[in-house]
């Protein structure tokens, strides 16, 4: 998707209503996607990935990591879910390490193979891959989230405790 259908898709999942989930928020549904997902990362990258679900008082609904040991350049993979749309970033060693995938590629952090590995992934699965530097741009929507980050983006709003 481009950045600006990913912008639309953003401002049409953002209820103010529903911060933490969306209204037909299905958890079961959620934990069994996301029980996929963990799988084929296990599989692609050939080792077992720690994860943590059902994030309370979180958007956010998992996170998987790809151990450092099973990427190409040594640094671990992890790939943050949202209860959104199944909304999902992908970030080299941790959020906020990297301003963007691109930037950890060129710094040899992330190899390409690796991310287009996760990204077929996530596709299949269909999730949305959402970039992280798109994730950090300011928010502008109509939820209160100035209680939760003092400068709100789109990641405190699909990823962020609340």
């Amino acid at each position: 998707m481009s950045e600006t259908e990913l912008l639309a898709l953003l401002r049409e999942l953002d209820d103010p209503e529903r911060l933490e989930q969306p209204l037909h928020y299905d958890r079961a549904a959620t934990s069994l996607a996301f029980s996929r997902l963990i799988r084929r990362l296990e599989a692609d990258f050939g080792a077992p990935c720690e994860s943590e679900h059902d994030t309370q008082d979180s958007s956010e609904y998992g996170r998987i990591r790809v151990p450092a040991d099973a990427t190409i350049c040594g640094t671990r993979i992890v790939v943050c879910v949202s209860k959104f749309g199944s909304l999902a970033e992908i970030c080299a060693d941790n959020p906020g390490a990297f301003l963007s995938t691109d930037e950890a590629c060129e710094e040899g952090a992330l190899d390409p193979a690796d991310l287009a590995t996760v990204e077929q992934a996530l596709t299949e699965l269909s999730y949305v891959s959402v970039p992280e530097e798109l994730l950090e741009s300011d928010y502008k929507g109509p939820s209160a989230l100035e209680h939760f980050a003092a400068r709100p983006t789109w990641w405190t709003r699909f990823f962020g405790s609340m």
